[in-house]
């Protein structure tokens, strides 16, 4: 399984997520620049966190245009993983692949502390490896990680299954206590806490790891089939 994770200028956790494949999982991974066009060979689409284009405009607004963005929507309609962890939450739901949107915390401040979320649905490809309704940690760090959506959307969410992981605890005034939403075919999640800072216990969680080994589980059976 071929991993690739998109490098915007303003990244800062793209390094997290190829580590978190190569030495984690042990999978093949690397690092595709903003300004490519093509994702061919790639099985599995990574988006990280950081501040893309300096969030001058609106997190996730300017990458949203960028010439790889096509790719990875051809991706997810073909059926492939595609994960965004905050800022590329951001960017997901700005592309249009999933929706509603993330707003300023409830308290207008940055949170960075170790969050404790439900496993909401643990029958997706990113959360196969979990126990229903299991309780892990899992750091955050936004500023803009407000979860947004109508009463409709919402209802669309909790009808299709599409909540993923919620909040034990409001942190940070998001409907529902959504920490992240999977599209209707559950290939493509968007969570704002960052899996990737929980691979080791040495570090204060390795409840993070679970995500990528669901990953490449969902892809090998999916090939052996």
């Amino acid at each position: 399984m071929k991993f690739a994770v998109i490098v915007f200028p303003g990244s800062n956790c793209d390094k997290d997520l190829y580590f978190a494949i190569k030495d984690g999982v042990k999978a093949e991974v690397e690092l595709v620049d903003f300004r490519q066009t093509s994702l061919a060979g790639f099985d599995a689409v990574l988006i990280p966190g950081g501040f893309s284009y300096g969030d001058y405009l609106r997190s996730g607004a300017i990458a949203a245009h960028a010439p790889i963005i096509p790719e990875i929507k051809r991706l997810a309609n073909e059926g492939k993983p595609v994960l965004g962890i905050c800022n590329g939450f951001q960017i997901l739901t700005e592309i249009g692949l999933l929706p509603g949107a993330l707003i300023r915390n409830e308290h207008n401040r940055f949170i960075c502390e170790t969050a404790q979320l439900q496993v909401v649905n643990n029958d997706t490809l990113f959360t196969s490896e979990y126990q229903a309704d299991e309780v892990i940690d899992i750091p955050v760090a936004h500023g803009e990680g407000n979860y947004y959506c109508d009463d409709a959307t919402l209802a669309e969410l909790k009808k299709n299954n599409q909540i993923a992981f919620s909040y034990v605890e409001d942190i940070n005034g998001s409907v529902d206590k959504i920490a992240g939403i999977t599209n209707k075919q559950r290939n493509v999640l968007g969570m704002m806490p960052h899996p990737e800072r929980a691979l080791e216990k040495l570090v204060g969680s390795d409840d993070g790891l679970k995500m990528f080994q669901s990953m490449v589980k969902n892809q090998m059976d999916r090939v052996n089939q």
